[in-house]
């Protein structure tokens, strides 16, 4: 079992890295596996990549049963 956590695109630079917000910590990540992400669209990251492209309510939802569990202090 693997775990992803949503993550927002903040910008996307050369070589398909791309800076992402992750309940308010930027980090850079590989969009290797998903190219045609850009900056404002949220993803699932797992183990340093973006796995998929996913709507803003599914991240929003997957946030909040996040934070219920506290996995995230808000």
């Amino acid at each position: 079992m693997c775990l992803g956590v949503p993550g927002k695109i903040i910008k996307v630079a050369d070589n398909y890295v791309g800076t992402v917000d992750v309940n308010g910590n930027q980090m850079d990540i590989s969009l290797r596996l998903t190219p045609e992400a850009q900056p404002g669209e949220y993803v699932l990251i797992h183990a340093g990549f973006a796995m998929e492209i996913i709507d803003a309510d599914i991240a929003a939802e997957t946030i909040s049963y996040m934070e219920e569990m506290g996995w995230y202090d808000r």
